[in-house]
């Protein structure tokens, strides 16, 4: 059985179980004890049947085999509490006391449905956080002395929780100093800072208020599935919907990402392509007041969160939708204008592959490279699923980009950048692999119940079969670590940059509502809560109401064609650069719940080549260009820097000590700037002045393509075997 029909296997399990769980007796939960002075959030029936599912599916099929049981209670409620509070600043000691009476119940509570204790805790959170809005609030017309000597602690995480308001207040004051400073520094006049700062505080709490229980319980449930591992996570359905775009790299709508200002919504950013950029009559900094469904009413949305706007604006391609807009520029008393547009399916442009070429000289010898920017391993499945010819993916971008190079670029090598890549689908890099090797292994599959599958590409031939070289830096993580991966262990390129993430699980994504039948869903739908403190559910519920969310349950691990595993130590490249990332802050290796290191037994691949003598060259060139590098000097600067002030937990809060320490900052990277500038032959900058884009300057890109400029000069009459062919360089 290979490993997608074990996944189809799973569901019908899972819908099994799903089902019998519903039909269960639906025992009440705890009583959840109400907190003074907040609107308290509580969790409703849909919610309560969603957390014993997902307890039921980590315990059945996560690859971890774990058992849900006091000790994963502990960590979840370390880890809810820390995500509320990491900074210390809003709980009391006694409040941390009260909640230790959780500890060691929290994996009974879910597997019987209650979530009255972590949404208590969420009340009591809320109230602090009230609490510090309105005493901030009276405390920002304060006529602070700025040339004290006092500092302000800001991360308070290793210190002991306050054990009085008092304590609380005395931090919460110093932080509006702070921002009274910073405002200061800027150059505005005080009494404008104060009006600044007055509206950013207003405008915090006014969200804050907004939160619903669904909010509370993606936090909640983040908390506990990080406690399994790092990588299993069920998304509420706005998160869901998030999730499912950002892999298919496109939505329904009109084309506009949106922001929040003091409760109106603005436009942010029109999206190329899209229906809003097609019409010409949005623009950035336009404010969205109303919004109506074809030639329905209006509706009024000034004030409402930012979640709830979206998803009124968005829609099936082919609807209409009315905007009430104040045009950028205009006063919020002047009338509005009313624009109508169809919905269309947008595509990210900006977020799939991209291609530029630059030449870099080798030795007196010109060579034309083409870069490929890769953000993510993305595939619109839905359209796939649905018969579209025209379908987005990955693979599909990439091999147009490579036939645009090879044809009409006439590049001489290709480079993969992968830098920030943090993956995707598992399908979308096994073919794309494909692109640049004969058919064969790509990457193994081991499952829950320790079968190991290797997935292939199928298809004859490669699509580049020139030099070629990938980037990759601490952020490549899953589906790009399968690909840099593969091309090491054929030896079908050169992999440059830094350690990558390590991310070596396979997860499903489980839609939860397709587990259970539309006759159980009218079910739920009938013992969800009216209760207007919920936030999510409507008045009336029906079955097409009811959205349990989505769960990505790791239930297998990947390896190698080699056979060692990416987990935990991901890929190490062939030629190493300095990390621009803290090693010890970011990585798989740096999760205290991640899975171990392994290996199993080489699959049947066939290396196109063997570069050990080849790298050894490289590697000795790079480490000459680096240690000579003043871009590499001061990037390890910038780390030793970093390091030393992470150390730190305060700040002077005198103005004049705060801003001789910032110009002194500002000066050195001015000096820094200009003398890289100068290496450039680029003009010098002065103090406040924006460098172009065009200016810009990617060192690490530049210090591989020169790694491929040597590898072509020293490969010479290099034989590289693909397939029936073989290919000399």
């Amino acid at each position: 059985m290979d490993f997608k029909s074990f996944r189809e296997m799973l569901k019908r399990i899972f819908f099994v179980i799903f089902t019998a769980a519903v039909l269960a007796c639906h025992a009440a939960p705890k009583t959840q004890p109400m907190v003074e002075g907040v609107t308290n959030v509580k969790p409703d029936e849909q919610q309560q049947l969603v957390i014993k599912e997902v307890v039921n599916l980590i315990e059945s099929y996560n690859y971890k085999k774990i058992q849900i049981n006091d000790s994963i209670s502990s960590l979840i409620l370390d880890k809810y509490i820390k995500s509320l509070d990491q900074g210390k600043n809003y709980f009391l000691a006694s409040d941390i006391k009260e909640f230790e009476k959780y500890r060691f119940t929290l994996d009974d509570d879910f597997k019987n449905g209650d979530l009255s204790g972590p949404f208590f805790i969420y009340n009591v959170y809320a109230k602090r956080l009230n609490e510090y809005f309105n005493y901030s609030l009276a405390q920002i017309k304060t006529k602070f002395d700025f040339n004290e000597t006092d500092t302000y602690v800001y991360d308070r995480e290793k210190m002991p929780w306050a054990t009085s308001s008092t304590a609380l207040n005395d931090n919460w004051k110093k932080r509006v100093k702070y921002e009274l400073v910073n405002l200061n520094l800027a150059g505005t006049a005080q009494a404008k800072n104060v009006e600044t700062l007055t509206k950013r505080y207003q405008n915090l709490q006014s969200q804050t208020s907004k939160t619903n229980n669904q909010d509370v319980f993606q936090i909640l449930m983040d908390a506990f599935t990080e406690s399994v591992d790092p990588h299993t996570n069920y998304f509420v359905p706005s998160k869901a919907t998030e999730f499912n775009e950002e892999m298919s790299r496109s939505f329904e709508g009109i084309g506009a990402r949106l922001q929040l200002e003091n409760e109106v919504v603005k436009i942010s950013e029109i999206i190329p392509g899209g229906p809003a950029f097609k019409g010409k009559q949005l623009s950035a900094g336009d404010r969205i007041i109303a919004v109506a469904q074809g030639d329905g009413e209006f509706v009024d949305i000034i004030g409402w969160r930012l979640d709830n706007t979206v998803s009124k604006i968005k829609g099936p391609k082919g609807t209409k939708v009315r905007l009430k807009v104040i045009p950028v520029g205009k006063e919020m008393s002047s009338k509005p204008v009313i624009i109508e547009m169809l919905r269309e399916k947008v595509i990210l442009e900006d977020q799939s592959a991209k291609k530029k070429v630059k030449t870099i000289n080798s030795n007196g010898k010109d060579y034309k490279i083409g870069i490929i920017s890769l953000p993510a391993f993305y595939a619109d499945f839905k359209a796939a699923n649905a018969g579209d010819k025209n379908y987005k993916s990955t693979t599909r971008d990439v091999r147009k980009l490579i036939d645009s190079l090879k044809n009409i670029d006439k590049v001489n090598a290709i480079v993969m950048d992968l830098r920030g890549n943090g993956g995707g689908s598992l399908v979308e890099a096994i073919s794309l692999t494909g692109l640049f090797i004969d058919k064969g292994p790509v990457v193994q599959v081991k499952d829950l119940r320790g079968k190991i599958e290797v997935d292939e590409d199928e298809n004859t031939g490669v699509a580049w079969d020139g030099p070629f070289g990938v980037m990759v830096d601490r952020l490549s993580a899953s589906a790009s670590e399968i690909f840099a991966g593969a091309i090491q262990d054929y030896g079908r390129g050169i992999i440059m940059g830094s350690q990558t993430y390590g991310k070596g699980t396979v997860q499903s994504s489980i839609d939860l509502n397709k587990l259970v039948n539309p006759g159980m869903l009218q079910k739920i739908a009938g013992l969800i809560s009216k209760d207007k403190t919920l936030g999510t559910s409507p008045s009336s519920a029906s079955a097409a109401d009811i959205n349990l969310g989505q769960i990505n349950l790791t239930m297998a691990k990947f390896y190698r064609v080699a056979g060692s595993s990416t987990q935990h130590k991901g890929v190490i490249p062939d030629v190493v650069f300095p990390s621009v990332y803290p090693m010890d802050k970011i990585g798989e290796d740096t999760e205290p719940s991640a899975l171990p290191w392994d290996v199993i037994p080489s699959s049947n691949f066939k290396a196109v080549a063997n570069l050990t003598a080849v790298k050894a060259g490289l590697i000795k060139s790079s480490e000459q260009r680096i240690a000579n590098s003043l871009d590499f000097k001061y990037l390890k600067q910038d780390i030793a820097d970093l390091k030393k002030r992470d150390a730190e937990v305060s700040v002077p809060l005198n103005e004049a000590k705060l801003k001789a320490e910032r110009d002194a900052q500002e000066a050195k990277s001015l000096a820094r700037q200009n003398e890289l500038r100068a290496l450039r032959g680029l003009p010098a900058i002065k103090k406040g002045e924006k460098i172009t884009k065009q200016d810009s300057y990617d060192f690490i890109e530049n210090e591989s393509l020169k790694v491929m400029g040597d590898f072509m000069q020293q490969s010479g009459n290099y034989v590289m075997n693909l397939g029936n062919t073989a290919q000399q360089f």
